[in-house]
């Protein structure tokens, strides 16, 4: 238990030398932001998800054979957004390729326009979700998760992809002592799990009792506080902006 605590304070508080410096807890704020943003598609617009695309997947199979409750459509839209947002990230990554920090700051700062214009289009509708909403947000919020997925898989910190968990629960188990590994970086992948449940779990509690303005409210502020810390982190040309080796 003690190194597991060690270990999850390296994660919030790296060493200077640590050649990932500050994005391991700047990646975590982003895998809260996935558990506000998937609360806020499956729960507020037609059980669909922009941000896990497996589950997506899964959920398109399920309408095209016949789910009642599910929208082929709504999936295919989502996949579509999160496709383009992720050739978006793609795109950054290789203009941004020597500076770790820059790729961050204008990434989240994209994220940040266009969850605004989901925050915006929400709150003249009201709250209410109708079709064009429905779409909107759909839409905003898929091209910001892809673009956020194809962002971290280029940062490279290992275990916080921020918007899946299966690859980082199949590691904490089957690296684990029992299974005769050596238990890499335990802490920062239970905290990477505890970030999506507690975004999952805040944004359930705020759309299921009519928040669902203050969820993206809430979203966009955490996109932008991570922006402008990263800005102002990577100023320096710290080592750890450089691509990992």
């Amino acid at each position: 238990m003690r190194s597991l605590l060690t270990d999850a304070l390296r994660t919030l508080a790296p060493p200077r030398d640590d050649r990932h410096g500050p994005l391991p807890p700047l990646m975590l704020t982003l895998t809260l932001v996935t558990g506000l943003v998937d609360a806020v598609s499956y729960l507020a617009l037609g059980h669909v998800f922009v941000a896990n695309m497996t589950g997506n997947v899964v959920f398109l199979g399920f309408a095209l054979g016949g789910a009642a409750t599910l929208s082929a459509l709504a999936s295919v839209v989502a996949l579509a957004a999160f496709l383009l947002g992720a050739l978006t990230g793609g795109r950054l990554g290789t203009r941004f390729a020597g500076n770790r920090g820059q790729l961050l700051t204008t990434a989240t700062a994209v994220q940040t326009a266009l969850v605004a214009v989901a925050v915006v289009v929400t709150a003249v509708a009201g709250g209410r979700v109708g079709t064009g909403v429905e779409y909107t947000l759909i839409v905003c919020l898929g091209l910001a998760m892809g673009l956020q997925n194809a962002v971290a898989r280029r940062l490279g910190v290992p275990d916080l992809t921020t918007t899946v968990l299966t690859l980082t629960l199949t590691g904490l188990a089957a690296d684990s002592a029992p299974a005769g590994g050596a238990a890499p970086r335990p802490g920062r992948r239970i905290l990477s799990v505890l970030a999506m449940l507690l975004g999952a779990l805040a944004g359930a509690g705020l759309v299921l009792h009519g928040h669902l303005v203050l969820t993206l409210v809430l979203c966009l502020l955490l996109l932008a506080l991570t922006s402008v810390v990263t800005h102002r982190l990577s100023a320096s040309g710290a080592a750890w902006t450089r691509p990992p080796s």
